[in-house]
């Protein structure tokens, strides 16, 4: 079910990246916020009738507070000349309406093709897999804040937003000089590079970008339905597998809360339970902030339990997060999980940010 509306475009509120989000006036009276992609739908001004999906919007979801420019009807972007002659032939968000064709890092008509064509080594190379996309800016942090000249690729998953641009994150990350590049796979679209899997986007973030480091982890918008097994993070798991196929070395970063009123996410959630305890086959670390207090002694009795269930492929490292408050505090954007600051939730952040910190010191082992 999809629910359209019609309104006019009556503001600009603000802009990043590829995204503007607009406030629009719907033919009821009412006023909402919106959001229109410029590769999609163009630049629009105040005056401009559109048509909008208010779907999750209207349901009140937890990344559903913008409806979403379809099209601006009267004001279509101009067309391509000669779609024929466009490079690439990837198609991601394919057969929607909104289907868009990019030129993937890893095809034939690339100037990586010939560097990526054979690739299969990421020659130890550190990969940090988080489940929610807020730890992007934590795991960076602690990273920075180990080693701050690294240079560090985000590869974007498909389990969340399709688009980057709809992350005001990775915008805010790279207008700092945090990210090196983004890298979108899957169905996502829209990073500096574009590639076919998660398997290829490593491999660009390796032998294109030349990271030092590389952190994966979905989109905005984390799915879940309150189910072991019904939640987009189990692609967390299945990226532990890629890194460790290609002969990266896994980082596993495990989502922590000492707030969320759930009690399945108290603690180390169920999410990273599962993702890296079931999904995950191959040999991985997993660093684990010690915490003080009755937290501390429950995150150390579930992970000492995820490591011993995994019969000693999941290999455990206390972390130590002195500093890391400070480092934290240092970011560039706003620090948010599930609707929840640093102050309402520092261990979720603390979680994150010690597996940056184990990554850069991987790198002088």
């Amino acid at each position: 079910m999809i629910q359209w509306r019609r309104g006019v475009v009556v503001e600009v509120r603000s802009r990043w990246a590829g995204a503007i989000e607009y406030a629009v006036r719907l033919a009821s009276g009412d006023r909402v916020r919106a959001l229109g992609y410029v590769e999609v739908v163009g630049d629009l001004v105040p005056g401009t009738a559109v048509l909008l999906n208010t779907t999750a919007l209207e349901r009140g979801l937890g990344t559903g507070g913008l409806a979403i420019v379809v099209a601006a009807p009267d004001a279509l972007p101009r067309p391509v000349d000669d779609v024929g002659a466009v490079r690439g032939h990837v198609v991601k968000a394919r057969y929607t309406p909104s289907q868009t064709m990019v030129l993937g890092v890893d095809e034939q008509e690339s100037e990586h093709y010939a560097v990526l064509s054979d690739a299969d080594d990421l020659a130890g190379l550190p990969v940090v897999v988080a489940d929610l996309h807020s730890a992007l800016p934590a795991v960076l942090a602690g990273l920075r804040e180990a080693a701050p000249a690294l240079r560090v690729a985000y590869v974007m998953t498909d389990g969340g937003a399709l688009p980057i641009d709809f992350s005001r994150t990775v915008a805010g990350l790279r207008e700092a000089g945090w990210l090196e590049a983004s890298i979108t796979v899957g169905q996502a679209f829209g990073g500096d590079l574009e590639a076919v899997n998660v398997h290829t986007g490593l491999l660009a973030a390796h032998h294109v970008v030349g990271a030092d480091v590389v952190v994966v982890s979905q989109g905005p918008g984390n799915l879940g339905t309150g189910t072991r097994w019904g939640f987009s993070g189990t692609s967390a798991g299945e990226a532990v597998n890629a890194a460790g196929t290609l002969g990266g070395r896994p980082v596993c970063s495990l989502r922590i809360s000492e707030a969320d009123p759930r009690e399945r996410h108290r603690g180390v959630s169920h999410h990273s339970l599962t993702a890296y305890g079931r999904v995950s086959l191959v040999p991985a670390d997993v660093p684990v902030p010690l915490l003080p207090g009755e937290l501390g002694a429950r995150v150390l009795e579930q992970t000492q339990g995820l490591a011993a269930a995994s019969a000693g492929r999941l290999v455990l490292h206390e972390v130590e997060t002195d500093g890391l408050k400070e480092a934290l505090r240092s970011s560039p954007v706003t620090l948010s999980t599930m609707g929840r600051g640093y102050d309402d939730d520092r261990a979720g952040f603390l979680g994150a940010a010690v597996a940056g910190r184990y990554a850069a010191r991987m790198l002088n082992d």
